[in-house]
């Protein structure tokens, strides 16, 4: 899909010169796409590069996929492979051809409804750095979206929690929460069929499905019979907030321009599941948002795992624009609800009288510092040569500089706003 405008600044000075660069690959050994703003490009140039996407596409179209899959489920239990090196499902036709591979045999239709345990992660965290919900964390997710009232789930970048509503709404009648998955896996397309996932791209809100795909995600997104819905998201960590939000603003306006009454100076509900050290990056873009205490955790992510303690607690937050009020955290996990702010808390999140919140970020309890007027965490200590509190052992030499990128104080390079230009 298009790419995105970057500005490469030098230390110190304001202007930068602007570029081109791929919008989802962050390592140019991924996507080696670079090109100046105002570059002339050569018409040999335009060619190759017209060549090279050619050569790059899947194998198989979304409509093929499907088909294939239609002849796969009917293929009995010994005929059913799945190759492992090309990730693909294969037809007995096809198996000489893969026959030097690794693949699985017997592909049971448990396997099928969950393809997310059957394909590998891409955990390239410059690319895709694809982390899947652990089975607690997505029967959490699903189950307060229920009790919530929620009918639909636009899953972008979730493809776990949309296959346990898929799984659940093909084994039980009484199921009546629909998903749609938007997803720059292609893989999915070999599962899914063309109302069940969207080949997309969140970091530019590029189909590529075309008009097609969008004209599905625009009727997903409209409201029949009262039926509520919400978007769930789960991007990638080290991705452009600021990019991120541009394509979640997009959808969200798709769904406040479909043809029904009341969405009128409302926000589409959301779940953005991010790491709480974002939350002011995230407020920049969606004021209304507040960040909960909820911990979420991953099957394939060493370090974010539930029910470790101190500075090892899974940093993954619920950012919502729904009232903190109406999230309810289970309290055999260790959340109770707190009457003064008005939101389940971490059960180590205490309420600080000076600051009238419960302050904690991260699950530890934080202390209260007079002279910063503020909580801050509990292993840092007032400097009174840097005038803040910090880590005990740092360097107390401030730089004038301020930002390495644009040479100016409050805030670090990561989070420069001339990083990038959406």
């Amino acid at each position: 899909g298009p790419a995105l405008l970057f500005v490469k600044t030098s230390q110190g000075k304001e202007e930068g010169r602007r570029f081109y660069a791929c919008s989802a690959c962050r390592d140019r050994k991924d996507c080696s796409f670079f090109q100046w703003e105002d570059e002339k490009v050569s018409e040999t140039r335009l060619a190759a590069r017209e060549e090279y996407n050619r050569n790059h596409q899947p194998s198989f179209t979304h409509r093929q996929n499907v088909d294939r899959y239609k002849n796969f489920v009917l293929l009995p239990l010994s005929k059913r492979r799945f190759c492992q090196e090309c990730q693909q499902l294969l037809l007995p036709a096809e198996w000489e051809k893969h026959s030097d591979h690794q693949f699985l045999c017997n592909i049971t239709t448990a396997q099928l409804k969950s393809p997310s345990q059957l394909l590998y992660p891409l955990e390239n965290k410059k690319t895709n750095a694809q982390y899947l919900f652990a089975d607690r964390s997505c029967k959490f997710l699903l189950n307060l979206l229920i009790d919530l009232g929620f009918r639909r789930v636009l899953s972008v970048g979730t493809p776990r929690l949309h296959e346990m509503i898929q799984s659940k709404a093909s084994q039980e009648e009484e199921f009546s929460v629909r998903s749609l998955l938007l997803d720059i896996d292609f893989r999915y397309s070999q599962f899914y069929t063309e109302d069940e996932f969207c080949h997309y791209n969140m970091f530019n809100h590029h189909f590529f499905g075309g008009e097609a795909a969008r004209e599905t995600c625009r009727k997903f997104l409209y409201e029949e019979n009262g039926e509520r819905i919400i978007m769930v998201t789960d991007p990638p960590f080290g991705g452009l907030v600021e990019a991120l939000a541009s394509s979640f603003k997009k959808l969200m306006a798709m769904w406040s321009e479909t043809e029904k009454e009341g969405h009128d100076n409302k926000e589409m509900p959301m779940f953005w599941i991010f790491p709480y050290f974002f939350e002011s990056r995230i407020l920049d873009f969606f004021p209304s948002f507040s960040m909960m205490d909820y911990q979420v955790d991953y099957d394939n992510h060493a370090l974010y795992k539930h029910g470790k303690t101190g500075r090892r607690q899974s940093p993954v937050r619920i950012f919502t624009n729904l009232t903190p009020s109406m999230i309810v955290l289970p309290e055999e996990e260790g959340y109770r609800f707190c009457p003064v702010c008005q939101r389940y808390v971490s059960s180590a999140n205490q309420h600080c009288e000076i600051c009238n919140s419960c302050t904690s970020k991260d699950g530890r309890r934080w202390k209260h510092c007079v002279l910063c007027k503020k909580c801050v965490k509990p292993s840092w200590f007032h400097c009174s040569n840097c005038n803040c509190c910090t880590l005990e052992k740092h360097s107390c030499e401030k730089s004038d500089v301020g930002c390495f990128v644009c040479g100016k104080a409050g805030h670090k390079r990561s989070a420069c706003p001339s990083l990038s230009c959406t």
